[in-house]
């Protein structure tokens, strides 16, 4: 079997969730300081991701970070690009790990329009594509937002995912579409009801071996999206913690029966900086526990 098709076996079966370090250059300032790491702690960008890449490696290489719990972990495109101990990140995730590689590869939001903030576009994606499959990185991840309830914007949205989606299943990867809607959409109920149909109409018109994944905020109907969940063109259904603390993502994952977690700043809740490793081991194990038990439902 090929690495693709191990990497594929474990994101189809295995129980577990997805570990989402991609913050990139506008979120990573405010990742950095939630973990105890202030702004004068680097001079330029380049400094700052050196700090946040002792973060991600600090992460990824404790003992609490590993295949038994995690089944995947999103990357920025400058944490693939580097080394831990020794091995390209993604390398290093799998053979070390057993943790299939991710890649975020939208370039951030559009204003705005419709109720709703489509991508900006993505220059170089097919040459970033293929550097990404180079290193043995089995999909990607790329995210817009839904605010309102507007049946022409969620449409829009989705359809824009879809569209990129096809050139990514195109360049040998597995897609992760992100149509996130925001935890303070009002009629957020509606939003996701409209979001489901407009998702289920793409499903369907896909190919039988187009196979992608779906990143979604846990919705205000239990199981609403069990329908997505089985769909034979989805190899699974994970959920972003929206800005829900931990602990409330957790409880309303766990009522979704299915529904795995990929959650960002959830994860990496009570990590410091300051902490020695035996604390800092610690209190991710705890978090990966609980995000894990949330998951396996």
């Amino acid at each position: 079997m090929s690495t693709f098709d191990d990497q594929l076996a474990k994101i189809k079966n295995d129980k577990g969730f997805i570990a989402a370090l991609d913050q990139s250059g506008g979120s990573t300032p405010k990742a950095l300081k939630l973990y105890g790491v202030e702004e004068t702690a680097w001079k330029d960008e380049k400094g700052m991701y050196d700090v946040v890449h002792a973060m991600r490696s600090r992460i990824i290489t404790s003992p609490a970070f590993s295949g038994k719990r995690l089944i995947g972990a999103i990357l920025f495109e400058n944490t693939m690009d580097r080394d831990i101990e020794g091995k390209p990140t993604p390398t290093y995730l799998w053979e070390k790990k057993g943790v299939v590689p991710f890649l975020k590869v939208d370039k951030g939001l559009a204003d705005e329009q419709d109720g709703v903030q489509l991508m900006k576009p993505i220059p170089g994606l097919d040459a970033l594509l293929k550097k990404a499959k180079a290193k043995n990185v089995f999909g990607t991840k790329m995210r817009s937002v839904i605010k309102q309830a507007d049946p022409h914007g969620v449409e829009k949205v989705v359809k824009q995912q879809f569209d990129l989606g096809k050139q990514i299943l195109a360049a040998g990867l597995v897609p992760i579409i992100e149509p996130e809607v925001d935890i303070k959409t009002p009629n957020k109920d509606q939003a996701e009801a409209l979001l489901k149909a407009a998702l289920l109409k793409e499903l369907n018109a896909l190919k039988p071996d187009q196979r992608v994944m779906l990143k979604l905020t846990i919705p205000d109907k239990d199981n609403l999206y069990a329908d997505l969940i089985k769909h034979k063109n989805v190899l699974r259904v994970v959920a972003l913690s929206g800005g829900y603390s931990r602990d409330d993502a957790n409880k309303r994952l766990a009522r979704n029966n299915g529904m795995t977690a990929s959650f960002s700043r959830a994860l990496a809740e009570g990590l410091s900086a300051k902490q020695s490793d035996k604390e800092f081991n610690a209190s991710l194990d705890a978090s990966v526990e609980s995000i894990y038990r949330a998951s396996i439902t």
